[in-house]
């Protein structure tokens, strides 16, 4: 694998990419580039794709909020192309298949290009089931205007979504190199925010006469003085759910062993490293439920072109087979079998019992494994941490001024901390999907964006700190 990353090198040297800034960006412009990209987010996921028909299924469906897209817009593909290619790239190194020194500045050119190589080829790789499996079907009027060639319309449809994915890559640079915090992060909090406004004031009815927003629903419900249990108790459920991780997650974000620092040379310049008990942040539950979403892509793709033994769909959702036990759990529906509403006619208590235990364990497992990994993508093991200490000038008070001294101390803590936040953040994630969130956001989505909107305001924090002391710059990654 080294020789053929060696022969690949000139290739991954020009892949397109934003261009980095030379020196320090001030914090007003931070926010001004940052805000420029959520103005064309928001634009973008309101541009339908010309040509689609209004019958076109959303394969991801289940999944928009962790996505970050729009279903039949420009942005279809959100951010799925980037975190599918993290995650293969991730199981590559995790597997020693591929060995990159990122600590060098050749490395660092392979790694990023491969890592752009790998989305480009995801982009195409997920957006051919949606046109080939028959999800996003052509508009026929507008297939009349070639003669009826639907391929012609097909393809349209097809670039069209690529060059969304496209987009949507450029522009998550453009905010990691020139804005605050990620584009992916930002994109996400940007479609769970919505979702929750639409959970809350929508006013449509859904499949009984109520409406599907939370307090319009309320109001109506309790006007019509229908059973307030039988249509309104997942809703409240869902109300005290979401209330209820949203103040979890903001404490534990606030659990942290802070590592007390001081400056080597500046007198009475001190800080604190923290190691949070969510240390991975909560981004890698996006690579579980994305890799879920494979799964479930290729079981839906194979089931469109009369391939069934791994399962059958309905629509978006599988109905049997290995597919509906790998399904994960989204809302109550899913799992609470007593109820009108469940998702899983036909399937017995112990069918369901199997596919919660299976999701349970894939979120668990999976959190810790990808927590790990991300750890050491990023540069936050506990070598990384200690070069970027070091280079700062900052040492641990009482400890040697030595790289090998600080990571040992490190070691104490991060490995640890990674494992137990990993596992934490999955069992916090099962459960909010197994008791529900308004708007349909899921318990992954609404975790997520608090802690995005929570390490947004620590890194505004951190900001201004270099902007009022620049030696600072160096500690928090900063350029001078």
């Amino acid at each position: 694998m080294g020789e053929l990353l060696d022969r690949m090198e000139p290739l991954l040297a020009k892949m397109p990419a934003v261009r980095p800034p030379e020196g320090h960006v001030h914090f007003k412009n931070k926010l001004m580039w940052t805000a420029a990209v959520l103005l064309l987010y928001f634009i973008l996921t309101n541009i339908p794709v010309f040509g689609l028909s209004a019958t076109s299924l959303d394969v991801f469906q289940y999944y928009r909020a962790l996505l970050a897209g729009a279903s039949g817009t420009i942005l279809h593909l959100g951010i799925g192309p980037i975190v599918t290619a993290s995650i293969v790239l991730q199981l590559l190194r995790g597997a020693d298949l591929i060995k990159i020194n990122t600590s060098d500045e050749r490395g660092q050119v392979i790694y990023m290009g491969l890592q752009k190589l790998l989305i480009f080829v995801m982009i195409i790789l997920e957006a051919l089931p949606n046109v080939l499996g028959g999800w996003m079907t052509p508009d026929m009027s507008v297939a009349a205007v070639f003669g009826g060639n639907t391929m012609i319309v097909m393809l349209m449809i097809f670039l069209q979504i690529c060059l969304g994915g496209l987009l949507v890559v450029f522009m998550d640079e453009v905010v990691s190199k020139w804005g605050i915090g990620s584009g992916v992060g930002i994109f996400i909090v940007a479609g769970v925010a919505q979702g929750l406004v639409n959970g809350f004031l929508n006013w449509e009815a859904t499949t009984d006469q109520f409406a599907v927003g939370f307090f319009p629903r309320l109001f109506e419900v309790i006007g019509s003085g229908a059973n307030f249990i039988e249509y309104f108790g997942l809703e409240a459920l869902a109300l005290v759910t979401t209330i209820g991780l949203f103040f979890l997650i903001v404490y534990v974000e606030a659990t942290r062993i802070e590592i007390p620092l001081a400056h080597a040379n500046v007198r009475g310049a001190r800080a604190r490293f923290p190691v949070k008990l969510v240390y991975a942040s909560v981004l890698p539950m996006i690579l579980v439920r994305v890799l879920q979403a494979n799964i479930q892509m290729i079981g839906m793709f194979l089931s469109s072109v009369g391939i069934t033994f791994l399962g059958e769909y309905n629509g978006s959702t599988p109905i049997n087979g290995l597919m509906w036990y790998l399904a994960p759990i989204n809302q109550p529906q899913d799992w609470m079998w007593w109820l009108p509403q469940f998702t899983g006619a036909g399937h017995a208590a112990w069918e369901v019992g199997i596919r919660v235990g299976i999701d349970a364990i894939v979120m668990i497992a999976g959190g810790a494994l990808f927590a790990i990994f991300w750890v050491k993508t990023a540069g936050l093991d506990s070598k990384h941490v200690a070069r970027q200490i070091q280079n700062s000038g900052m040492q641990i008070p009482g400890y040697r001024r030595s790289p090998a001294v600080l990571e040992r101390y490190l070691d104490r803590y991060i490995p640890r901390v990674t494992v137990i936040g990993g596992v934490f953040i999955g069992i916090l994630s099962i459960l909010a999907n197994m008791l529900g969130i308004i708007g349909f956001v899921g318990g992954t989505g609404l975790l997520l964006t608090v802690s995005i909107v929570y390490r947004l305001y620590e890194q505004i924090a951190n900001e201004q700190i270099m902007e009022m002391y620049p030696f600072m710059r160096g500690f928090f990654g900063g350029k001078e």
